[in-house]
């Protein structure tokens, strides 16, 4: 804790807190009014336009350039002697024949889910048209047996009415 005594060893805490803000202030101040990104004359603005039109695309073909660059050398330090081209083609057809066994496998396995799922679902409705066949041929059945019945009793009365009236 700071003491308020008249020493002069410290100071009091609260000279030593203003006394920081105001400076920065100050710095704010002065650094926004001096040093400001924008150009305050036309003229000037138009010399900065006029520079950025230039200074953007040479950055970025230099950019560009220094891959290319880089590039190249990687392919000539790689590629230096017959062996090392040699180890790096078979490299690249063993990952074409890497490539190219999974694109395989995937297929034949899509190929034999796609043929599961068609035998599956063509078990099913055959499964469903036999159960509605034999339901329906029951029920055609069972609506045959009763209207014999019926026509059968329908029969016993006629012949009952024309016994009874003749």
């Amino acid at each position: 804790m700071a003491t308020t005594s008249n020493t002069g060893a410290s100071k009091p805490a609260t000279t030593r807190k203003s006394k920081p803000r105001k400076t920065a202030a100050t710095a704010r101040k002065t650094s926004s009014t001096t040093s400001s990104t924008q150009p305050k004359t036309a003229v000037a603005q138009a010399q900065e336009i006029a520079e950025r039109v230039v200074h953007v695309p040479l950055g970025a073909s230099l950019l560009v350039r220094d891959n290319i660059v880089s590039t190249a050398k990687d392919f000539a330090t790689k590629y230096s002697t017959r062996s090392s081209l040699e180890r790096e083609l078979k490299r690249y057809e063993r990952r074409g024949v890497t490539a190219r066994n999974r694109f395989e496998r995937q297929v034949r396995k899509s190929r034999t889910r796609f043929e599961r799922e068609l035998r599956q679902r063509r078990s099913g409705v055959e499964r469903t048209v036999k159960q509605n066949r034999r339901r329906f041929e029951r029920e055609v059945r069972t609506v045959r047996k009763d209207l014999e019945k019926q026509s059968s009793q329908l029969t016993a009365r006629v012949e009952k009415l024309f016994a009874s009236v003749s």
